[in-house]
């Protein structure tokens, strides 16, 4: 019989003579948002030492935030159409959708509660000047923003089939794959080679879409740049009031509304969850434009532990109908403004202006300026005598639009986990482990390709299942 000595040293010999393991690929994508922190702060240098030439760069910016938008359409398609195609019962996917237009109305109206409190209480345009230039500029946003009701609805139905790809609206896109994923989930087991093959399309655009990342500092140096070159530190002087207000507003709002909300009902952090998603709050901020980091977040909630149907239907619909932070925006805007043309408005004129704002707002897209033309065209169908007053913001519009871009992500975040938690799609384990740093997002691919085998016991195994249409 074999000593114990003897044992140890021919385990020893076997281990020396198995082949090594292959060390782990190192994550090299925190290189790329160091980058975008350099070229954001290197673009700001450009601007105010040479504000012509910081103007010339804009279309970096433009063109990156246009490559990202490029890849929406198609991460919409695939993800609603695997999330719907797979789940077994239709209603399910009727009960996501009612209750996210429910939750969103709801805070909608608590946002705009907040913006009206604290725009009465800081009183932010008196003692501000209206100039005819300023006036100009206010008639040519209401032109810009003037859609009516019945034309973004009419607007949601695309021309052909496949329009809604090359046009670029997200609702469009939404209706063709809500359609296409019930038909498939009529198919039955018929459709499931069709429901492989888009699974395989989306494991290729979110591989397109993480090479595009690696232009994100180009982007960002371009975009804040020009904006600091256009804007000047003279007119941050003159309106700082409003900002400052705006920001600390929404911070209220996101940090208190929200973060309450999602300590209560799902018993997540909002700095955890917050934190997770740091790098698209970074991307958001380089570019003024929370629609680039809409397909990351579609891949992060689903990482996160978040159902696909779930994902698909609450994250592309928040962003047309959850925007908390333009519904702060257009409350302080509109009493801001009203201050300033010395015609302030009475609490029941507040109330029905932004109750018909609310809804004007509805569908506006999440790109730099959607806010400021939806404010001047609200204003030209409501209360025509103020629209004048939109030119006194245009100048520092940009900055505000930082802040309502964070606000309606962190918005449409939370949205995502608390509606999963209602309908009981989402596995908190899964949760627990992400936020915690167990199960690390895969910058490269965007998914998850490790399989059952990476995810935990529980809801995961029975969401996967589903999913995969077992």
């Amino acid at each position: 019989m074999p000593t114990s000595s003897s044992r140890r040293a021919a385990v020893s010999s076997a281990a020396d003579t198995a082949p090594a393991a292959p060390a782990a690929k190192r994550d090299r994508t925190h290189y790329l948002y160091i980058a975008v922190i350099a070229a954001a702060l290197l673009g700001i240098a450009v601007g105010f030492a040479a504000p012509d030439v910081a103007k010339e760069l804009k279309p970096l910016g433009t063109g990156f935030v246009n490559l990202i938008k490029m890849m929406i359409s198609p991460i919409i398609f695939c993800t609603i159409v695997l999330g719907v195609g797979s789940v077994r019962k239709a209603a399910k996917v009727g009960k996501v959708g009612g209750l996210a237009l429910g939750y969103f109305v709801v805070m909608s109206f608590i946002a705009l509660a907040i913006g009206l409190v604290v725009g009465n209480v800081i009183q932010p345009g008196s003692g501000m000047q209206l100039t005819e230039e300023v006036k100009g500029v206010g008639q040519a946003q209401a032109e810009a923003g003037g859609e009516s009701t019945v034309d973004f609805v009419l607007g949601v139905i695309p021309t052909t089939l496949v329009s809604a790809f090359t046009e670029g609206e997200v609702l469009q896109t939404l209706l063709v794959a809500l359609l296409v994923g019930f038909a498939l989930q009529g198919m039955g087991r018929r459709g499931e080679p069709i429901l492989r093959g888009v699974e395989h399309i989306q494991r290729l655009v979110f591989r397109v879409l993480a090479m595009i990342m690696w232009v994100a500092p180009v982007g960002a140096f371009g975009a804040i740049a020009a904006v600091v070159g256009e804007t000047g530190v003279d007119a941050l002087k003159a309106l700082a009031t409003i900002m400052l207000g705006f920001y600390l507003t929404c911070l209220v709002f996101v940090f208190l509304v929200l973060g309450a909300l999602t300590r209560i009902v799902t018993g997540v952090s909002i700095f955890r969850l917050l934190t997770y998603l740091g790098r698209e709050f970074l991307l958001i901020v380089s570019t003024s434009s929370s629609e680039s980091a809409l397909p990351r977040l579609i891949a992060k909630m689903e990482h996160l532990g978040v159902s696909r149907p779930v994902v698909g239907i609450t994250v592309p619909t928040g962003y047309s109908f959850n925007l908390d932070g333009t519904m702060i925006y257009l409350t302080m805007a509109s009493l801001f403004i009203a201050d300033a043309m010395g015609h302030p408005l009475s609490v029941g004129q507040q109330i029905t202006l932004l109750l018909f704002m609310m809804v004007a707002s509805k569908g506006a897209a999440g790109v730099t300026g959607a806010g400021l033309a939806t404010l001047a065209g609200a204003l030209q169908s409501h209360k025509p005598a103020l629209v004048d007053g939109v030119g006194l913001i245009v100048g520092i519009d940009r900055f505000m639009s930082e802040a309502r871009a964070l606000t309606n992500f962190a918005g449409n975040a939370v949205a995502t986990l608390l509606i999963g938690t209602w309908t009981g799609e989402v596995d908190k384990e899964r949760v627990r482990r992400v936020l915690s740093g167990e199960l690390p997002f895969d910058e490269k691919t965007l998914l998850d390709e490790g399989g059952p085998a990476e995810a935990p016991a529980g809801q995961s195994g029975r969401r996967e299942k589903e999913l995969a249409g077992a």
